[in-house]
């Protein structure tokens, strides 16, 4: 479970806070698309939420445990074993082949290669990209790549599954697709959590608002 309590955000130390003391729980097993005009800080929250910016007030909670005010350390053990992300460009490195960029996270995890080369197979084969997976990104589509990005995402089993406007570069059919793979991504959690995985948006795409499950709106 994801939550956050009384959370506010300043990228300097007199500068303009975000999220005015935010307080909220994200629901397991639901898509949350987090909304709002630009500048609110769509993208800035899943950083945060990330463990890859610290609140200036408040905290995350992750399954009980405060994780945003933790060490580096250990915020960095908690984003490899329990947080995944989409990022809009999908963020492939260009110099290596597919199956390369989707292990990257189990690797960095501590699983054996071919432990993580075996989950990244299977991932890339449910996504419908398993042809690509010896290919580089740039001799696949944008669709392509935004799926075999979701391939990285879950290649750890995360609990916490991010994507920033993952659905903003694509086609109407491109885009369809990849929420897609982000909606069954709640249907079974970590070891087969019955609650499922927790997926939030950051989206100004109103495809992807008609059909998360819950909106927060900043």
């Amino acid at each position: 479970m994801l939550s956050v309590r009384d959370l506010s955000f300043s990228y300097t130390r007199h500068g303009e806070e975000l999220f005015d003391g935010l307080t909220h729980e994200f629901t397991p097993g639901k898509v949350t698309a987090v909304t709002g005009p630009s500048g609110r800080g769509k993208s800035t929250l899943l950083y945060v939420l990330g463990l890859m910016l610290t609140p200036s007030r408040g905290e995350v909670i992750l399954d009980h445990d405060r994780v945003s005010h933790a060490s580096d350390t250990s915020r960095s053990r908690v984003r490899a074993a329990r947080i995944g992300f989409v990022f809009q460009d999908a963020a492939l490195d260009p110099s290596r082949v597919v199956l390369d960029s989707v292990i990257e996270p189990a690797l960095y995890a501590g699983w054996s290669a071919r432990r993580a080369r075996r989950r990244g197979r299977e991932l890339l084969e449910e996504m419908g990209v398993a042809a690509r997976a010896d290919h580089k990104p740039g001799e696949i589509s944008g669709g392509q790549a935004q799926r075999v990005a979701v391939c990285r995402a879950l290649v750890t089993d995360p609990a916490v599954v991010l994507a920033d406007e993952p659905t903003g570069n694509l086609d109407r059919g491109n885009a369809e697709g990849v929420l897609a793979a982000l909606t069954r991504a709640t249907d079974h959690g970590r070891d087969g959590e019955a609650k499922g995985r927790t997926v939030i948006i950051a989206t100004h795409d109103p495809f992807v608002l008609e059909h998360a499950d819950e909106v927060l709106a900043l």
